[in-house]
């Protein structure tokens, strides 16, 4: 089984007669025990145009010290990253492959570098005996798999203990270092030193079962079956090399810790917090964008074939961030990493507007089938997200009642309830990403990017045609809302202010995707059109609560409960649906004023 744990580190340039400072004059530290040498020995293994290492992922095979076996790390921040730990085997554990899919796809993981160093290790000690921190001195012998170039290195390093979450103590170590002449090392990690200083990345190749175009999933996306579980060599050879095709075991480590969400790179919370990247406008560290030129990385090419200024640049930058999105939090889903699911699902639904809001930048007889596609992965996480929601909203309302109203066991059928149902959509959603039809969307969306199917307004400025999109888009939400309102209350408005929010969803991703190009006029224009969505989605999540509730009613009568409270909270959440649809002609009124539109051609 896996284990995760959280790494905050510093490193620093030296030689092997840089000498330390005395670091019992930082505060906090009482003493420095010296631990003497340990010899590590690690092989770092990638695909051949080292997609891994584009995205700053790293997996590694370790003997020696401590912490012998697998490692992938994931980067979180400067200078934080998880990292995952199987133990020591000859090959790569099932549930470590899991988490690397989506980014190696069809391609074989193979030795690329061999790191062997003797780490001088002192422990950094607080008055009452408890660790702070780690450094180490670290003379490195790196050697380029399978070419053989080799180069030399020392450098310190230093890192807190696994209880300790502060950087300012870094900070004042860093400062007692700078004054001794040590300085902050230029390479985010030891791989990318040796793969810098032992010859330039290969050249990136089309990789055996991926396509060369785009072409409709199922067809020229198809995975054509990948192996079960690929094999990474022995660490001492140039290798027998594997691929990371289906995973026996789905990666559920990840549980020291749940704070934060999967959409927020660069948060340095406890482990099982995810860094990844695609959020819209700045796509973070944990998968890097993949730009034209960099084909093999893991996320997606660029803007190809669409000059700078240009509507197809700018809707393909966009599109970039969603794929790269879906790429990145993969492993984060698998993870069981917080409100993974939920930014997995909306980048899902991002890039669907995309293709449908811009439909005269990219074709649609190519992106109609790949938005099917994403319609099927967001569905199937749908699942666990919806489930996530309802039981967060009943549980919300539950405690907002009076002991007094709460009759017969309540909570107890509300917990298991939810606990057989998450446990169910969590194994359809791991179902999913280990998919053929998962691997053959990725390769679809590869190729897309790397082959744009680029109309000819792809060709015209992007100012006109992405605020031309935007106001239609505006004004199909429009049209769904009056007609929503101009129904009786009831199941079919309820339908209809559905429509509307999925119409909000579309006009606020099309602002979105403008931003870049129309700035604060589609800024705000996505504010209020966000304002609209949230209170329609806020209707619906009622409208499932009462469709829950009344099941809960009918299970409690048939087994002799009361359904009391069940009823009450049923006429609770209709109150609320009644006050969000009183609410919503003023709500719109603030995003319908024809100057917002204007303002986006000005």
């Amino acid at each position: 089984m896996a284990e995760t744990k959280r790494e905050i580190e510093r490193k620093y340039e030296a030689t092997g007669e840089t000498p330390l400072p005395d670091l019992t004059r930082v505060a906090g530290v009482a003493e420095v025990v010296d631990e003497g040498v340990m010899e590590l020995d690690a092989v770092y293994h990638d695909t051949p145009d080292l997609r891994l290492a584009a995205d700053a992922v790293t997996l590694r095979r370790r003997t020696g010290g401590s912490d012998a076996g697998w490692h992938v790390k994931f980067p979180v921040a400067a200078g934080i990253r998880d990292e995952i730990r199987a133990p020591l085997s000859d090959t790569l554990p099932g549930e470590l492959a899991g988490l690397l899919r989506s980014r190696v796809r069809h391609a074989e993981i193979v030795p690329v570098v061999r790191l062997r160093s003797a780490r001088d290790v002192r422990r950094l000690l607080a008055a009452d005996g408890t660790l702070l921190a780690e450094l180490s001195v670290d003379t490195v012998h790196a050697e380029r798999l399978p070419s053989g170039a080799v180069a030399t290195w020392t450098e310190i390093e230093v890192e807190l203990a696994d209880d300790v979450d502060d950087p300012a103590l870094l900070d004042a170590i860093e400062k007692r270092l700078e004054k001794a002449g040590i300085h902050p090392s230029d390479a985010p990690s030891k791989l990318a030193r040796a793969l810098a200083e032992t010859g330039p990345a290969p050249e990136a190749a089309p990789t055996a079962g991926e396509p060369g175009k785009a072409g409709k999933p199922g067809k020229a996306g198809e995975s054509g079956g990948a192996g079960e579980r690929g094999t990474a060599g022995k660490p001492s050879s140039g290798g027998t090399s594997g691929t990371a095709g289906k995973p026996g075991t789905a990666a559920t480590s990840g549980t020291a810790g749940k704070p934060g969400t999967a959409a927020t790179s660069g948060t340095a919370g406890k482990p099982g917090t995810a860094a990844t990247s695609g959020t819209a406008g700045k796509p973070g560290s944990g998968g890097t964008s993949g730009t034209a030129g960099k084909p093999g990385s893991g996320g997606t090419s660029g803007t190809s074939g669409a000059p700078a200024g240009t509507a197809g640049a700018a809707v393909l930058v966009y599109v970039r961030e969603q794929a790269d999105a879906i790429v990145a939090l993969d492993p984060a889903v698998r993870r069981d990493l917080p409100d993974a699911v939920h930014q997995l699902r909306v980048a899902c639904r991002r890039m669907r507007s995309a293709f449908k809001t811009y439909r005269r930048v990219l074709d649609r007889t190519v992106t109609d089938p790949v938005g099917d596609e994403l319609k099927w992965l967001a569905g199937e996480l749908g699942v666990a997200r919806d489930q996530e929601v309802l039981d967060a909203r009943l549980r919300a309302r539950l405690a907002d009642l009076p002991p007094t109203l709460t009759l017969g066991p309540v909570e107890a059928r509300l917990r298991r309830r939810g606990a057989a149902r998450a446990e169910d959509a969590r194994r359809r959603a791991l179902e999913a990403l280990d998919s053929d039809r998962h691997l053959a969307l990725l390769d679809t969306l590869h190729a897309l990017l790397a082959d744009p199917p680029l109309r000819k307004a792809a060709r015209r400025d992007a100012r006109r045609v992405l605020a031309k999109a935007v106001r239609k888009d505006h004004d199909r939400l429009g049209g769904r809302i009056e007609h929503a309102l101009a129904l009786d209350p009831g199941h079919e408005r309820d339908l209809a202010l559905h429509e509307a929010r999925k119409a909000a969803k579309r006009a606020r991703y099309a602002a979105e995707a403008a931003r870049p190009t129309l700035g604060k006029p589609a800024k705000k224009l996505g504010k209020r059109v966000k304002a609209v969505q949230s209170l329609l989605g806020e209707h619906q999540d009622s409208v499932v609560a009462r469709a829950a509730l009344r099941e809960f009613a009918i299970q409690s009568h048939g087994a002799g409960e009361s359904a009391f409270t069940w009823g009450l909270l049923y006429g609770r959440e209709e109150a609320a649906a009644a006050a969000t649809e009183r609410e919503l002609p003023g709500v719109w009124a603030r995003a319908a004023g024809p100057e917002l539109t204007a303002a986006l051609t000005r």
